[in-house]
C-alpha cells in the first residue's frame, strides 16, 4: 500500500509541478519577440521600452540611450593637413565603439579621405593617418583590433568637387563603414 501510495504522490507531485500559477509571463515574452528579424533586448538591458529605446530608435545590446542617433553620423570630419579627431567627435566614436565592443561578429571598414590640396602620395598617407586615428581610438574604448579595417582613398573619392573651403571640409574625413 505505501509503493501506491508513494506513486501516486509522485505523480500528483508531477502534474502540479507542470501547472503554471500565473499564465504566460508578457514581460519574458516580450523580450525575445522579433521584429524584421532583430531580436529586442530593451527590456534585457533595461535600456528604453519595447522595440524603441529613447527617441523611438532600436537600441542593440551594450548600447547607452541616445547611442541609435549617435551611430547613425557615419562620417568624422578633420581639420586641414591633420588627422587629429575633433572634440567634438568623441561621443560619436564612443557610441561606435559600445556598439562594436557588444557585438563581436560585427566589424567596421575606415575610410580615409583628404581634400585635394597636397600631392596624391600626400594625401594617401594623410587619409590613412586620419583612419588609423579613429581606428585607434576604437581600439582604445574595447573595439578588438580584428573587427577594424582602413583603407585610405586620399583625393581620389571626393565628397564635394568643388575647390573651396566648404568643398574641402567635406573631403576631409573618414566614413565608418558597417559589415557582418
Amino acid at each position: 500500500m505505501s509503493r501506491t501510495f508513494l506513486i501516486a504522490l509522485a505523480a500528483s507531485v508531477l502534474i502540479l509541478g507542470g501547472c503554471s500559477k500565473g499564465g504566460t509571463k508578457p514581460d519574458a515574452d516580450a523580450a525575445s519577440t522579433t521584429t524584421g528579424g532583430e531580436t529586442d533586448y530593451s527590456s534585457q538591458t533595461g535600456l528604453g521600452t519595447g522595440a524603441a529605446g529613447e527617441g523611438g530608435a532600436y537600441v542593440e545590446p551594450g548600447m547607452q540611450p541616445g547611442d541609435a542617433e549617435l551611430i547613425t553620423e557615419t562620417v568624422i570630419y578633420f581639420d586641414f593637413d591633420t588627422a587629429n579627431i575633433r572634440p567634438d567627435y568623441s561621443e560619436v566614436l564612443a557610441a561606435h565603439a559600445r556598439r562594436l565592443a557588444a557585438n563581436p561578429g560585427m566589424s567596421v571598414r575606415l575610410e580615409g579621405h583628404a581634400d585635394e590640396r597636397g600631392s596624391r602620395e600626400y594625401n594617401i598617407g594623410l587619409g590613412e593617418r586620419r583612419a588609423q586615428a579613429v581606428r585607434q581610438a576604437l581600439m582604445l574604448q574595447g573595439v578588438n583590433s580584428v573587427q577594424i579595417t582602413t583603407v585610405s582613398y586620399g583625393e581620389e573619392r571626393p565628397a564635394s568637387t568643388g575647390s573651396d573651403e566648404e568643398a574641402w571640409a567635406l573631403n576631409r574625413r573618414v566614413e565608418i563603414i558597417y559589415s557582418e
